[in-house]
């Protein structure tokens, strides 16, 4: 999260580029009700950061029914220049990682902040999926799937927390995959939904093993778990994405989960650019792909509803393209877009969560920042 505020635009107004099937991207600003408009806020969060506080590398975003904001960050991915006033001996005046898990309020302002090692848990080692669920409790994973260098072991879980910070539960354990059937561990688990109808926490698991798998969110008793197009999911070794071959019959990163007030979980399948719909029991209902020809990094990386009563629009995370996707809830289609690569602000670099709050505000994250954009246009919240 940059302090540096000089090299941010003193006001920025974002426009949708539409994309026409067939034809190059429009050059031109498209205005449409249909679709939200935004500008950059650059007054949240408040800056600077408390406490000389410095944050990492942020895996995970989160809104809240108050409309705060939560962020999860790694704070190992702090360089030693970032960190110097920890050091002993001291190195410098700047700085202190932050606790892993930050709550803002609506102004942006720190609310409080917790997280690490602690009695009776296993703390992840590569922070990564925060999840705020309809009772306030707050879920957070890892996505390590290989050992640290240091003999860290791979992050094989997640946790439930009170927001105070208070340990609840923990579902699986530390360790090598044991496969994408075996339900007593995990794998690199992305993120995680919990269903207020059934209680129940949806896990994007993830970029170990390659499934959706369900767990009672109160005694993480195992439920069920579905593959690609709610088949049984496999490890078996899948070839280099070919944005020509026909799409894989299994998920290949398994990054996001959301469930939607109708029932629906969506499930964002990274590296496959794809997005795919189930019911609850993982009846598969439909996929989605966007913009198939995109390697690297994906461009299906996270998704948020809009706040209306229908939740209409979706807002897609695009990391491989540096931009978010507008896109109609009903049948998928693109409505339009907006973002490009950069540094400065209202620019996306390794952009990776997102999320709507209830009055349309649209929070990104990136490696070591949050940007908050608001709507100045687009469908009404109700």
């Amino acid at each position: 999260m940059s302090n540096n505020i000089t090299r941010w635009a003193a006001a920025l107004s974002l426009s949708l580029i539409w994309s026409v099937p067939g034809t190059a991207l429009a050059a031109e600003t498209v205005k449409t009700p249909d679709v939200p408009e935004y500008k950059l806020d650059m007054t949240w969060p408040k800056l600077p950061i408390p406490n000389n506080w410095a944050i990492g590398w942020i895996g995970g975003i989160e809104t809240d029914a108050r409309g705060h904001v939560w962020i999860y960050h790694d704070p190992h991915m702090l360089g030693n220049w970032l960190t110097g006033a920890a050091a002993t001996p001291k190195r410098g005046l700047c700085c202190v990682p932050a606790p892993p898990v930050i709550e803002f309020d609506r102004e942006g302002n720190v609310v409080r902040a917790w997280g690490g090692p602690g009695e009776g848990y296993d703390w992840p080692s590569s922070e990564h999926g925060i999840h705020v669920d309809y009772k306030g409790n707050v879920w957070v994973s890892g996505s390590r799937t290989r050992p640290g260098e240091d003999g860290v072991p791979e992050d094989g879980m997640v946790l439930k927390f009170s927001p105070e910070g208070e340990f609840l539960m923990q579902i699986g354990s530390p360790g090598p995959s044991k496969g994408s059937l075996d339900t007593t561990r995990l794998s690199g688990p992305a993120n995680m939904a919990v269903d207020p109808e059934m209680n129940e926490v949806f896990i994007a698991d993830g970029y170990g093993n390659k499934r959706v798998i369900v767990f009672d969110a109160d005694t993480g008793e195992f439920k069920r778990q579905w593959g690609a197009y709610g088949k049984p999911p496999t490890d078996e070794k899948l070839p280099s994405y070919d944005p020509e071959a026909p799409p894989s019959k299994q998920f290949r990163l398994v990054h996001c989960i959301r469930i939607s007030k109708d029932g629906l979980v969506y499930v964002c399948d990274r590296l496959n650019d794809r997005l795919q719909v189930f019911e609850r029991d993982g009846t598969f209902v439909q996929e989605h792909i966007y913009d198939k020809e995109t390697l690297g990094s994906g461009s299906v990386g996270n998704v948020t509803f809009w706040p209306d009563a229908e939740q209409s629009i979706m807002a897609i995370n695009d990391p491989g393209n540096f931009r978010v996707r507008f896109v109609r809830r009903s049948d998928g289609e693109v409505l339009g877009h907006f973002g490009h690569y950069g540094t400065y602000g209202g620019e996306f670099d390794r952009n990776h969560e997102l999320k709507f709050d209830s009055e349309g505000n649209l929070f990104v994250s990136g490696d070591f920042r949050v940007q908050k954009f608001t709507p100045t246009g687009g469908p009404p919240l109700k």
